[in-house]
C-alpha cells in the first residue's frame, strides 16, 4: 500500500532553470569584428599574472637557489611564455664569459681552463694557430740556413779537438805494444802492426805463426782497460757534442719563435692566463723541436690536424652567439651527456685515445652566464641527468666526466678537464604532480628550486579574454596558413572553451585543444568550399571529434536503449532512482545512468552499502554513504532509536564505484523506501549530501545532464523528463545546443536544488514538510511518514526482542541471547 501525501508543485517551479542558464552563449555582435582578418595575433598570453609574476622575480635574483619550476597544463602556454619572459631578461642582460680548454703541459690529462671575454674565444684559436704555422715556417727557415750550420760547426770544433788529443794520446802507448790506432764507424780499432805506424792485414795475421799470435793477443789484453778509458771519454764527448749542437738549435728555436710569439704576448697582455699559456707553448715548442720538426711533413700548411700540431690548439667550448645579450638554451633531450658534456675518444693504431681538444660542451656549458630551460618530465627520465644538473647548481660548477669512468669496475686513465664554474639561471617546466613529488622527496629540490610560477588551467571570463581567444585564433590562422575566421566561428570558439573547463565564467587556458579544433573546422570549411570558416563549420568539427572517440559509449547507449542496461525514464518506483556517474577514458568521458536501488526494514544494522561490503566502494563513496547515516540521526533520531536496516545497491555495476556525488541520490531513495513514497524514474540525480541535508557540488554535471538526456532521446523525449544538480552546479553548465533547444521547447528540463527537502518533493511530488514546534513533522509530508515508518520500526524491534528475551533459552555463559547477537 502506497503511502499518500500532500501533493506540493511549487518547487518545481521554483527551482527549474531557465534556458538562458544552460549554457553562456558568446554573442558575435559583441566580439566587435568581422573576422580573424581584423584581429592582430597574440603576442603575450593573458590570465597568467600570478605564475608570470613568480617567474618574473625567480628571474631577477642573482642569488644562488632561486631557480624557477613552472608549473601547469601541457598546452597553457608555458614554454612561450616561459621563453619570450627570458629572452626579454636575457637581452638586457650582460653577455657572458667564453671558455676554452687547452693543453696542461705539465700533466697533459688535466687540461686547463681559461676564461676569456665574450667574442674572444675563436681569436685565440685563431691566434694559436698562426702562431703554429708561423713557428713551423720560421723554423723551417731557420734550420735551413747558413747560420745555423756555422754555430753547430763552432760548437763542435772544440769536441773534435778534444777527441783527436783523446786518440793522440792513445797512440804511443799503442805503438809500445805492436798496435796501430785507427778510427772506424763502430769506434776505435787496434791494429797489429808489421812495423811501427804500418798496420796488419788479417791475412797477414793469419799466416803468423801461433806463438806469434798469442804474443799479439797477450799484447792487446794489456790495451783493453786503456781502450775502456777511452771509448768512455770519446762517448760522453759525443754527448756533450750532441746536447752542444741540440743547444744551439734550442737557441735558434727560441729566437724563431720568440719573434712569431712576442706580438700575441702583447696583444693578449690583458689576460694574464692567456700570456702564461703561450709561455708554456713556447717552451714545448723548443722542448719537443725534433719531434715538432718530424710532422712538418705529415701536415699541410694552415692545417694543424696533426697530433704535434693539435696539442697547441685551443678548445672553443662554446662560440660566440649572434644574438645580444645572454644565451638562453632550450634542451630538449637532457641527457647526462647532453647536460654537463662529454669526452670524446679517436680510435687509431688499433687503440683509443683522447685529449683537450675532444672535450664536447653540454647545454650547461651553452647556457652558463645564462639561462637554462628543460622539461622536468624528461630530465627525470634520462638516468643520472637529475643528479648530474643538481650537483652542478649546487657546486656552482660544470665537471666533465664520463659515465664510463665513474660506473667502470676498475680505474681507467681519462682526462679530468678542469672545472668552470657555472653561473645559470635554470626554469624547469613540468606538472602540479610532479613537483609535488619532487618537493616531498628530495631535500636539495627545494634548496635549487625555491620559486615556483604556476599557470591556472582557466581563465576568468571576460572581455579582454575574449579578445585573447580571438587575438590566438588570428595567430594560429597566420602561423597555418589557414581560412579566415568569421566572428560567429570565434564566439563557438569561445564558448566551447568554457564548455572544456565546465564553467560559464572561466575558460580554458590549455590553448592546445582548441588549436586542434581550429584546423578540424578549417578542414570542414576547406570541404565545402566555404572562403571562410564558420560557427556551423566548428559545430561540425566539434561533432565529428566526438564521433571518432565515442564508440564506447554508444554500445553502452545502444545496451541501454534494449534494456540490457535496466533504466527507467517514465514510471515511478519506490525505493529506486536513477543516479549519474561519470566514465573516464583514455580520450572520452560519458556519463552512464545507473539504477539505485535501497531495501530498508527492521534491524540494528543502520545504512549498509553493498559496493562497500564487496570491496568495490572508494573512500569518498563510502564517505558519503555514511554521512547519510549522520542525516537521519538528526533529522529523525533526536528522540526515538534509529532501529534501521537499509541495503543501498548500485544495479549492473561491477567495477569500483568512488566520489560522493551519489550521495543525494542514496538518500532520495533511502527516504522512498522509508516512506513508501514511489520517486520518478524520468528524473535523474547527481549532487553530493551533508549531515545538515544541503545539497553540494559535484563534479561533471553537464557530462551527467548529457548522458541522461542520450537515453530519454533515444527512448523518446516525453515532456517531463530531466534531470536534478546541486544550484552551486548551475554556472558549470554549457549543454550541447540540441539540448538546450529541448529544454526551451519544453522536452527536457534542469532542476537545481539547494536541499534534500527541495530534491524529495520534485521527485515524490509531496511536500517534505518541516519540523513543528513539539519536534514532530506534519503526517501527510515525506519527513512525516518516514519519521512514523523509523517509530513503527523501533517499537517492532523492541517487541521482537522482549519476545526473544523470554521464548530463547539462555546462553551457557549466563547471557541472554539478543537480535543480532546483541543484548539492547
Amino acid at each position: 500500500m502506497k503511502a499518500k501525501g500532500t501533493r506540493s508543485k511549487k518547487v518545481s517551479a521554483s527551482t527549474l532553470l531557465s534556458v538562458e542558464q544552460l549554457r553562456r552563449r558568446c554573442d558575435p555582435e559583441s566580439l566587435g569584428f568581422e573576422s580573424t582578418n581584423d584581429v592582430p595575433p597574440l603576442e603575450q598570453i593573458v590570465g597568467q599574472e600570478r605564475g608570470i609574476a613568480a617567474l618574473q622575480f625567480g628571474l631577477s635574483q642573482s642569488i644562488s637557489g632561486y631557480n624557477v619550476y613552472v608549473a601547469g597544463r601541457s598546452g597553457s602556454g608555458r614554454m612561450s611564455t616561459v621563453r619570450s619572459e627570458i629572452e626579454r631578461v636575457a637581452t638586457s642582460s650582460p653577455l657572458p664569459s667564453e671558455w676554452v680548454y687547452v693543453r696542461n703541459f705539465a700533466d697533459p690529462y688535466r687540461p686547463n681552463a681559461i676564461q676569456l671575454p665574450n667574442g674572444r674565444g675563436t681569436e685565440l684559436a685563431r691566434d694559436l694557430e698562426r702562431v703554429v704555422d708561423g713557428c713551423r715556417r720560421e723554423i723551417q727557415r731557420a734550420f735551413e740556413s747558413d747560420l745555423l750550420a756555422q754555430n753547430r760547426g763552432l760548437a763542435l770544433r772544440s769536441f773534435e779537438r778534444q777527441r783527436e788529443a783523446v786518440i793522440d794520446g792513445l797512440r804511443p802507448e799503442a805503438e809500445r805494444l805492436g798496435f796501430v790506432v785507427e778510427l772506424t764507424p763502430g769506434g776505435i780499432a787496434m791494429i797489429p802492426a808489421l812495423s811501427p805506424g804500418v798496420p796488419m792485414s788479417p791475412e797477414g795475421f793469419g799466416l803468423l805463426p801461433n806463438e806469434k799470435k798469442l804474443e799479439i793477443q797477450a799484447r792487446g789484453q794489456q790495451m783493453q782497460e786503456r781502450m775502456s778509458e777511452v771509448t768512455g771519454v770519446l762517448q760522453r764527448l759525443d754527448r756533450e757534442a750532441h746536447e752542444a749542437v741540440r743547444a744551439v738549435d734550442r737557441e735558434i728555436a727560441h729566437a724563431t719563435t720568440e719573434t712569431v710569439l712576442d706580438p700575441v704576448r702583447r696583444k693578449w697582455s690583458s689576460q694574464p692566463e692567456v700570456v702564461q699559456h703561450l709561455d708554456e707553448v713556447q717552451r714545448d715548442l723548443v722542448d719537443y723541436l725534433d719531434e715538432f720538426r718530424a710532422s712538418e711533413q705529415d701536415a699541410r700548411p694552415g692545417a694543424n690536424s696533426h697530433p704535434a700540431y693539435r696539442r697547441y690548439g685551443v678548445n672553443v667550448l662554446v662560440p660566440t652567439s649572434s644574438g645580444p645579450g645572454a644565451p638562453v638554451i632550450f634542451e630538449p633531450n637532457p641527457t647526462y651527456y647532453n647536460l654537463v658534456g662529454r669526452i670524446d675518444y679517436e680510435v687509431a693504431g688499433g687503440g683509443s685515445h683522447t685529449d683537450f681538444a675532444l672535450v664536447k660542451p653540454g647545454a650547461l656549458h651553452r647556457a652558463n652566464g645564462g639561462f637554462l630551460i628543460l622539461q622536468a618530465r624528461d630530465l627525470l627520465t634520462n638516468p643520472f641527468a637529475w643528479d648530474a644538473l643538481k650537483r652542478s647548481l649546487r657546486d656552482r660548477q660544470i665537471r666533465v666526466e664520463n659515465l664510463t669512468e665513474q660506473l667502470g669496475g676498475l680505474p681507467t686513465m681519462s682526462l679530468k678537464p678542469e672545472p668552470i664554474p657555472l653561473q645559470v639561471k635554470v626554469v624547469l617546466i613540468g606538472d602540479a604532480l610532479t613537483y609535488s613529488l619532487l618537493y616531498r622527496l628530495d631535500e636539495d629540490f627545494r634548496k635549487l628550486f625555491k620559486v615556483k610560477a604556476e599557470f591556472s588551467p582557466m581563465l576568468d571570463y571576460s572581455a579582454t579574454s575574449v579578445q585573447a581567444y580571438a587575438a590566438f585564433i588570428s595567430q594560429q590562422v597566420q602561423e597555418h596558413c589557414l581560412l579566415p575566421f568569421n566572428r560567429e566561428a570565434v564566439a563557438r570558439l569561445v564558448e566551447h572553451g568554457s564548455r572544456l573547463v565546465e564553467d560559464q565564467e572561466r575558460l580554458t587556458s590549455c590553448f592546445d585543444a582548441i588549436t586542434e579544433v581550429i584546423v578540424e573546422a578549417d578542414s570542414c570549411a576547406r570541404q565545402a568550399g566555404a572562403p571562410e570558416v564558420g560557427g556551423g563549420h566548428v559545430e561540425t568539427a566539434l561533432v565529428q571529434r566526438e564521433y571518432r572517440v565515442r564508440l564506447v559509449e554508444d554500445e553502452v547507449q545502444r545496451m541501454m536503449v534494449q534494456g540490457t542496461i535496466a533504466i527507467d525514464t517514465q514510471s515511478r518506483v519506490v525505493g529506486q532512482i536513477n543516479g549519474l556517474s561519470v566514465l573516464q577514458l583514455e580520450d572520452h568521458a560519458f556519463a552512464r545512468p545507473t539504477r539505485i536501488t535501497v531495501q530498508t526494514g527492521m534491524g540494528v544494522d543502520g545504512v549498509v552499502d553493498v559496493q562497500r561490503e564487496i570491496k568495490l566502494s572508494g573512500p569518498s563513496h563510502s564517505k558519503g554513504v555514511l554521512t547519510l547515516i549522520g542525516y537521519l540521526v538528526g533529522t529523525y533520531a533526536k528522540s526515538n532509536p534509529l532501529a534501521l536496516s537499509a541495503r543501498i545497491a548500485f544495479e549492473q555495476v561491477y567495477d569500483e564505484i568512488d566520489g560522493d556525488s551519489a550521495s543525494s541520490s542514496e538518500l532520495y531513495a533511502l527516504l522512498s523506501s522509508l516512506a513508501d513514497t514511489p520517486i520518478r524514474q524520468d528524473i535523474a540525480v547527481t549532487g553530493s549530501v551533508n549531515q545538515r541535508g544541503d545539497i553540494q557540488a559535484v563534479g561533471g554535471v553537464t557530462t551527467k545532464i548529457e548522458g541522461f538526456f542520450a537515453v530519454c532521446k533515444a527512448r523518446g523525449l516525453t515532456g517531463t523528463q530531466g534531470v536534478i544538480i546541486p544550484r552551486t552546479n548551475a554556472r558549470h553548465l554549457m549543454l550541447k545546443p540540441e539540448i538546450v533547444e529541448a529544454a526551451a521547447a519544453g522536452l527536457f528540463h534542469v532542476w537545481a536544488v539547494e536541499t534534500v527537502d527541495q530534491g524529495i518533493e520534485l521527485l515524490t511530488g509531496i511536500t517534505a514538510g518541516q519540523r513543528r514546534a513539539d519536534g514532530s513533522f506534519p503526517p501527510n509530508s515525506v519527513h512525516g511518514l518516514v519519521s512514523a515508518r523509523l517509530v513503527s520500526l523501533a517499537e517492532r524491534l523492541a517487541r521482537y526482542g522482549d519476545y526473544l528475551l523470554q521464548t530463547v533459552p539462555s546462553r551457557t555463559d549466563g547471557r541472554a541471547l539478543a537480535t543480532n547477537g546483541r543484548r539492547e
